[in-house]
């Protein structure tokens, strides 16, 4: 005689069996489902700050090749010494890859998106300075004034390469959002297969 027999019936014991396995069933099932949307999660999340990373790095490349300030110092002092000269300032667009996933810049960690977020509005703003740039005139505003302007541009790009740094140095600690980099352990960066030395 089964022990629950004087409790329970055999089609009520089946019953009782039955959905415990469907219970456990369930649970099997739920965990296998967190456990692959937390994995394509974490697929995203590197996806994404690869995508950004490489776009960030890029410019900075860019910006530390022609060495910016001392470029942009012998440009505003040419503006001052020579009587109508003003250089050509072309257009910059460096956020391509930013506005195309900007929708899903919630899927970045915290501690990512603040110093990504902080690196492009600084694009933004050189943006809007070039356009000013582009605007001017020099007869009516004279050389020093002109000058000025261009130091800050140039003051802007530079803070640039310091928040991109930042923001590269924060995707590299973070690259699944799991926080396995250096926020989570105390130490130093994960280093990523796209870091250079732009990105320290």
């Amino acid at each position: 005689m089964a022990p629950l027999d004087d409790l329970l019936s055999p089609q009520a014991q089946q019953a009782v069996i039955a959905g415990l396995f469907l219970a456990i069933g369930w649970w099997v099932v739920g965990w296998q489902n967190r456990r692959r949307d937390d994995r394509l999660r974490a697929e995203r999340v590197r996806d994404v700050q690869r995508a950004l990373f490489a776009e960030i790095r890029a410019y900075l490349a860019v910006l530390e090749r022609d060495d910016v300030a001392v470029y942009g110092a012998r440009i505003a002092a040419r503006i001052v010494d020579e009587p109508g000269y003003f250089p050509v300032i072309p257009s910059e667009r460096n956020d391509a890859i930013f506005n195309a996933i900007v929708g899903e810049i919630h899927v970045l960690p915290r501690d990512t998106v603040d110093p990504v977020v902080l690196y492009y509005s600084q694009l933004n703003a050189i943006v809007a300075m070039i356009a000013d740039l582009r605007s001017i005139d020099l007869a009516k505003i004279g050389p020093e004034r002109a000058a000025s302007m261009y130091r800050d541009y140039i003051a802007m790009k530079v803070e640039a390469v310091e928040m991109g740094q930042t923001a590269l140095l924060a995707i590299r600690s973070n690259i699944d959002g799991r926080g396995t980099g250096a926020n989570a352990r105390g130490g130093r960066a994960v280093s990523s297969p796209a870091s250079d030395r732009s990105g320290r």
